[in-house]
């Protein structure tokens, strides 16, 4: 999709987007923006904790703006909307609630160029990435429209026993919390919120703190379309949130997306009561480069794998395994390609890769630079933090990493790349499945039928062949192993808000 009008996508018209029409300071609850009242003293409620949040350029590490966070006050508010919404919303028919997804994305498609510029201004992204995100969202409210108007209301189940029929259908989960990450603002958000609505689920959604502006404005899309008050809650807040919405009892269905320590406590809390769980977590996926692939298109894909979205992408393919015969040629047209990213504003279009989200995120990428300097890791490029405003590292390459090394096994989160070689296909299958985790993986080859040959034997939930890293709407994307639980797109992330009903009657 192609934004509407060039000039609008600046600095300047985000910033007035954030003072016109994003709701501060206020939770959508039950249908309307609620003021989230600041609390008895000037920073702080009685329990020490301060509901004040700057959000911030991190093209600049300046402040945008500052809102109130809510607390488990709000949370008890959206819980009582979304249960007093759940009897009618769920017997609503499909019809229904594919328009409403259907709206949701017209709405969003009215105002491209405003999201693009919250998600430029509010997470540094690119606007070529920020525009593909808010493309990708869109896709993804109309397919869960297209799919729920397909699937038959009562299936016919064939079985073995005479004088008797087996009918199937679906029913919704129930009331769902859906906690989502900041390194894909509104794209996240439509992955879960999308086939939750289809399903006839109610929801609590909790964006991420760190990207508010552009998360916000479905509030004002939601009341834009009448949808029902009590479906969509949305609360902007932190880890007290997303503690009151997973502990809740009246929560029937948990979906959250982030790191490994937070989905392990998300995981414990779910456990009483017994609720729906799918968490989509941490990865170190590998890139396979054969001995056959062409080396110039290998390097495109390795630079998209690591350094779109500055890194900070779980699928993010930060383990390269080259073959060794090519490894020399490859590394030297990597280092020029790498080197030759241009680094700067997401509101610049020359921009090819953007800061790091926060302070906090620069620090944590700091960290791996200075743990591989102690390990004496071979740096073939980068290895530092930009000397400059906002939250910039360089893209970075590690050859002959150990897999001893923490940057080999831990999930960095940022524009950093560990390399090694292997001598057959069977070596780099056994250094792609040597990880925790096994979200994703890419493999560059000549060779199609070797290739998926290999694809089999890796370790992971989605795997591209001599492609970018393209996420379709209709493919089911989720891992294996500390990767995760569950499913989301595609049929499978229908299935993941709905619980199968049989009914068994005479012939």
């Amino acid at each position: 999709m192609e934004m509407t009008n060039a000039n609008s996508l600046t600095r300047e018209s985000a910033i007035q987007t954030v003072q016109d029409e994003v709701m501060l300071n206020a939770a959508y609850i039950d249908g309307k923006w609620m003021t989230i009242e600041a609390p008895a003293t000037d920073t702080a409620d009685a329990d020490g904790y301060d509901s004040n949040y700057d959000l911030y350029d991190s093209n600049s590490g300046t402040i945008i703006a500052t809102t109130r966070l809510c607390t488990k006050v709000q949370v008890e508010m959206a819980v009582n909307a979304a249960s007093a919404a759940y009897p009618s919303w769920s017997q609503t028919t499909v019809s229904e609630r594919a328009s409403y997804l259907n709206a949701i994305a017209e709405k969003m498609e009215q105002q491209f160029d405003k999201l693009v510029g919250l998600s430029v201004l509010n997470n540094g992204k690119p606007i070529e990435e920020a525009k593909i995100d808010v493309s990708d969202a869109i896709a993804c409210y109309r397919y869960y429209a297209n799919l729920i108007t397909e699937q038959a209301t009562w299936s016919e189940v064939s079985t073995s026993e005479s004088g008797i029929r087996l009918l199937k259908t679906y029913a919704p989960v129930g009331i769902c919390a859906l906690i989502v990450p900041w390194n894909f603002p509104m794209v996240t958000t439509a992955w879960k919120l999308a086939p939750a609505l289809a399903a006839g689920c109610t929801v609590l959604l909790k964006p991420s703190e760190v990207t508010l502006l552009p998360e916000l404005m479905l509030g004002n899309i939601l009341s834009y379309i009448k949808l029902p008050k009590g479906v969509v809650n949305i609360l902007p807040g932190a880890a007290e949130v997303g503690a009151g919405m997973t502990c809740h009892p009246l929560i029937d269905k948990i979906s959250f997306t982030g790191s490994n320590a937070v989905g392990e406590k998300v995981m414990s809390q779910a456990a009483k009561g017994i609720k729906d769980i799918s968490l989509e977590l941490g990865g170190k996926s590998a890139i396979v480069v054969c001995a056959d692939a062409d080396i110039d298109h290998a390097c495109d894909l390795i630079i998209g794998g690591i350094f779109t979205n500055a890194g900070q992408i779980c699928s993010a393919t930060s383990r390269l395994l080259v073959h060794e015969s090519i490894a020399q040629s490859l590394f030297d047209t990597l280092k020029v390609k790498a080197e030759s990213l241009q680094i700067g504003d997401g509101f610049d279009t020359d921009t090819q890769m953007g800061p790091l989200v926060s302070v906090q995120q620069l620090n944590q990428v700091k960290k791996y630079f200075d743990l591989a300097t102690a390990e004496n890791l071979i740096c073939l490029t980068g290895g530092e933090i930009l000397n400059r405003q906002g939250y910039f590292a360089m893209p970075t390459i590690y050859t002959n990493v150990p897999v001893t090394s923490r940057l080999w096994t831990e999930e960095v989160f940022g524009p950093v790349l560990v390399s090694q070689t292997f001598t057959d296909h069977a070596e780099a299958i056994a250094l792609a499945n040597d990880s925790q985790f096994a979200l994703a993986a890419s493999i560059v080859s000549a060779d199609e039928t070797a290739a998926v040959e290999m694809a089999l034997q890796i370790q992971a939930g989605h795997i591209w062949i001599n492609e970018q890293q393209i996420v379709l709407p209709e493919s089911g994307w989720g891992g294996f192993k500390q990767s995760g639980i569950g499913r989301e797109l595609g049929v499978d992330g229908l299935s993941a808000y709905q619980k199968s009903k049989h009914v068994l009657l005479s012939h």
